[in-house]
């Protein structure tokens, strides 16, 4: 029997959201700036397979990923409306009803915050309308991402060999099943 439901609408993968300190809305090429301005910090890579994404030309095809695959949403601190990162919505499955959430990064200075638990509280309560279960890929040396994870109730489901980025790599996959 498929777990199939012909009721389930689309997932909607360029949703605005908001809470009192974040916003997060569809990212444009004209944020391009704005996003590399936060990843150009080596501090934020140093612990991901993709190290030199501070590098400008490295940044630039990273974003040109991510601004064709439809799911990125730029995040936004709404007391200053500066641009401190992005998170990205990727590979819905409407037959397996999951996606994953990732390509995640934030401004150092927002490290240890509670930015990131609200930022994926909000990823999360929108994928919930359409899903049950939510994936993240976790490289197996990013120690403060995998904190991360735990920190938003996530488990560590399996490892497994991905490719990103056209790189094959080992990641931690978590997850979330919806409440």
């Amino acid at each position: 029997m498929s777990r199939f439901n012909a009721s389930v609408v689309c997932f909607d993968m360029k949703p605005m959201l908001h809470d009192d300190h974040l916003l997060l809305r569809p990212v444009t090429a004209d944020d391009f700036e704005g996003l590399y301005q936060v990843a150009s910090d080596p501090a934020i890579w140093e612990q991901h397979p993709a190290k030199d994404r501070w590098k400008r030309e490295v940044f630039e095809a990273l974003f040109e990923r991510l601004l064709q695959g439809g799911g990125t949403l730029v995040v936004i601190d709404r007391s200053s409306e500066a641009i401190i990162g992005s998170s990205s919505y990727y590979e819905p499955r409407t037959m397996d009803r999951d996606v994953a959430i990732g390509y995640t990064f934030l401004a150092r200075r927002y490290w240890g915050s509670r930015c990131n638990a609200e930022l994926k509280a909000l990823m999360l309560q929108h994928a919930f309308k359409f899903v049950d279960r939510v994936w993240f890929h976790v490289a197996l040396e990013n120690w403060r991402s995998q904190r991360a994870m735990e920190k938003v109730g996530a488990r560590l489901s399996h490892r497994a060999a991905r490719e990103s980025g056209g790189v094959i790599s080992e990641f931690l996959h978590y997850v979330i099943d919806k409440p």
